[in-house]
């Protein structure tokens, strides 16, 4: 980035300067029309300034947009093949900054090394499907009914995208994003969260630096109502990708549906794991720690509901609360930590009152349910990992997404008993089950009411040539990842050739 847009830290006089971001638009590093900033501070410890970036408002959304529209004219028409050259070569980019920006990701965000290594990782991964998606932007031939006429259908461009990313994978969901766009020849503007948008700055320059022209990516931040409300109802801007809450997600799909926008809409998720009598016990509690507490709990397909058959039930819990008392919570900085803290104290407070709700419902709590706030707590937003067991299916806990290290455990008779608790949710996005039994497994393949299914392994491990999304109130029926991304960034466009030097009617003229 340009030195006097990302200063830092660096030692001036024997202070720290902290880094401040500038707006990424039409290729220049450009301060907000609004002429405010705001934070972005390290929820481990709050003391520390990550960077301080803009408080954008409609102008700078606007400027944006008229960027990315003059941009559009000219990347529509480059070669499919050289736009995904340029993310090709953004991928050997972010390779070499992966420890720095991971470094980056974990002072902003909390999650740990090991965490936010693979985010990069999978923008890595993104960015490498992507460019390979560059030459495979695959559409039908087909017979024409008549002869003499040749018929076909292209994918086209969509034209302006918005995107406004969460802040749980603050590279790898912007890279879901932005990278299947731009080799499908759009442009875009991302607002990114406010708690992590350095992250995603991060992602933009290896993109910049590997050739992407100006205008084609751009950055505006800031906060919902002033910088995501404006991008969704902005006419020229033709698609909108959220992942985000499903709150969230009802206003903008009604937004967007007004000027009649391309709308991807990944929301929330209350994620089962279902253990069986005869699963591996071993290998399901393992899974159950990471997807619960994983992320600090901090994921859409977080597992926060475990259902266990009665067989093995208490002997399940005995040992899966004995290995959550161990998980080491702390800076995700220090590489022997487990789990970090949570993303700022309006998520704190949120899993606090959760907590606080399910023991007035009658869940019976086993482990943690603690802020940890003393000694190396003290300037962070910590809580102890939380294990609800005994829970009705129909408390509260079990049935709201909590975004927190808090997991609800469920006792079930049998595997129809369990797909039913697992149903009986308003989402429906990641699913998991745990059983030696290939019959079963296959069946809860078609059971399950989710968008993922796993076997024997936990709610969490997406990889990016796959779809991603839920049904629901988890999405609108789009999917992120693999042809999903391709066919919502695209629109077909059906093509008729006749060479048959003569008017032909189409469902008219048929040999008789």
């Amino acid at each position: 980035m340009a030195t006097d847009t990302l200063t830092g830290p660096a030692i001036l006089g024997g202070t720290t300067k902290t880094r401040v971001c500038k707006n990424f638009i039409d290729g220049e590093w450009v301060e907000s029309v609004s002429g405010n900033t705001f934070e972005d501070r390290n929820p481990a410890d709050t003391r520390e300034v990550v960077a301080i970036f803009q408080r954008s408002n409609k102008a700078d959304v606007d400027a944006a947009v008229d960027a990315a529209k003059r941009a559009f004219a000219k990347w529509r028409l480059v070669p499919a093949p050289r736009r995904a050259e340029m993310v090709f070569r953004a991928a050997e980019i972010l390779i070499e900054r992966k420890e720095d920006h991971a470094r980056d990701m974990t002072r902003e965000m909390g999650k740990v090394l090991k965490e936010t290594r693979g985010d990069v990782q999978e923008a890595i991964d993104a960015a490498y499907y992507n460019a390979g998606e560059g030459r495979r932007l695959f559409g039908p031939t087909v017979p024409s009914e008549l002869p003499n006429k040749f018929a076909m259908a292209v994918r086209q461009p969509i034209g302006v995208c918005g995107m406004i990313t969460p802040w749980n994978f603050p590279m790898a969901i912007p890279s879901w994003k932005l990278l299947p766009a731009i080799v499908c020849g759009n442009t875009c503007i991302i607002k990114p969260a406010q708690d992590t948008p350095l992250s995603t700055f991060n992602l933009v320059q290896a993109l910049t630096d590997a050739g992407v022209p100006k205008g084609v990516i751009n950055i505006v931040t800031g906060f919902g109502s002033e910088v995501g409300t404006p991008l969704t109802e902005h006419p020229t801007v033709r698609a909108i990708s959220l992942t985000g809450s499903s709150a969230v997600g009802k206003i903008v799909g009604a937004t967007a549906a007004q000027s009649f926008k391309h709308c991807s809409l990944e929301l929330g998720g209350k994620n089962p794991m279902i253990v069986l009598d005869d699963a591996n016990l071993e290998l399901a509690i393992e899974g159950g720690l990471w997807g619960a507490f994983g992320t600090t709990g901090q994921r859409c397909t977080a597992t926060s509901r475990i259902i266990v058959q009665k067989g093995v039930y208490r002997e399940f819990i005995e040992h899966f609360v004995a290995r959550a008392k161990k998980i080491k919570v702390g800076n995700g900085l220090d590489e022997t930590v487990e789990m970090g803290p949570a993303v700022n104290e309006n998520q704190l407070k949120t899993d606090l009152s959760y907590i606080e709700i399910a023991k007035t419902e009658g869940a019976k709590m086993v482990c943690g349910g603690n802020r940890l706030d003393k000694g190396e707590y003290q300037h962070g937003w910590f809580l102890e990992p939380t294990v609800f067991i005994d829970v009705d299916p129909k408390m509260r806990i079990a049935q709201e997404e909590v975004f927190g290290p808090v997991v609800s455990i469920i006792p079930c008779d049998d595997m129809a008993n369990a797909i039913e608790i697992a149903n009986n949710i308003e989402y429906g996005l990641s699913s998991a089950i745990y059983t030696k039994d290939v019959n079963k497994a296959f069946a809860a393949v078609r059971d399950l009411d989710a968008g993922i299914t796993y076997i024997n392994a936990p709610t969490i491990g997406a990889e990016v040539h796959l779809p991603f999304g839920g049904v629901k109130a988890t999405g609108n029926g789009h999917r992120e990842g693999g042809i999903g991304a391709i066919d919502f960034y695209t629109e077909w466009k059906a093509v008729y050739v006749d060479y048959s030097d003569k008017l032909q009617k189409a469902q008219i003229d048929r040999p008789e």
